[in-house]
């Protein structure tokens, strides 16, 4: 079964707990990166071994989960440059478009909507482990 149709059949609950993203979002996102896809090289050769959809998957599972790369390419079975450059593809890709991006910070502002904030604590803090030759 190939990576559409795993997606096709997840509820959409499921859909965005797994990416993040809803249904339409992803689809947008799709449209993008298959209309900026480079063309199979016409004098031959081996054809890309990851698709349009498959970058899709892969960057928003990286963003989402934040595995290592090395894992990645295990689960897709390619090498660790390819996620890298598939990432970065999908990305830039999407970036360049504009039309999946943010508002800018003062036209939330103007609007007349409430504004919440959410503040993440990351501090780091040291935890002591046992010496190795203790008891």
């Amino acid at each position: 079964m190939d990576t559409a149709e795993k997606i096709g059949r997840l509820s959409e609950g499921l859909f965005q707990e797994l990416f993040g993203v809803k249904k339409p979002v992803f689809e947008r996102m799709l449209e993008l990166l298959v209309k900026n896809e480079r063309p199979v090289n016409p004098k031959g050769g081996r054809p890309p071994k990851l698709k349009a959809i498959d970058k899709l998957v892969i960057m928003l599972e990286y963003y989402h989960d934040y595995p290592t790369m090395s894992k990645l390419a295990y689960q897709w079975g390619v090498a660790k440059s390819q996620i890298c450059e598939a990432v970065k593809w999908a990305e830039n890709t999407i970036i360049k478009d504009g039309s999946l991006s943010l508002p800018s910070k003062r036209k939330l502002l103007e609007a007349d909507n409430e504004i919440s904030y959410v503040v993440i604590d990351a501090t780091e803090s040291r935890t002591e482990r046992p010496k190795k030759n203790r008891n």
